[in-house]
């Protein structure tokens, strides 16, 4: 499906309302995914690596939500 296929709403309000809430959806997601990964034992790299991000960046975005939430986090060895 190229971008000209996609169903825009005609009010520019609907249209950036829409955005927003698939926004907090893929945000939900992440979070979701990420907290599965890393309580499967996946390491920080991996998970980088499957987000198409640095290990870095997962690890600023997702630590303290993880650790608030009991997940034990693998250290770099």
């Amino acid at each position: 499906m190229s971008a000209d296929e996609i169903p825009v709403p005609q009010e520019p309000a609907d249209a950036l309302a829409a955005v927003a809430a698939l926004r907090l959806l893929a945000d939900r997601l992440e979070d979701a995914a990420v907290e599965q990964a890393m309580r499967a034992g996946w390491s920080w790299p991996q998970v980088a690596e499957a987000l198409g991000v640095t290990r870095q960046a997962v690890h600023k975005k997702h630590a303290k939500r993880l650790i608030a939430a009991g997940v034990t986090l693998r250290r770099r060895t």
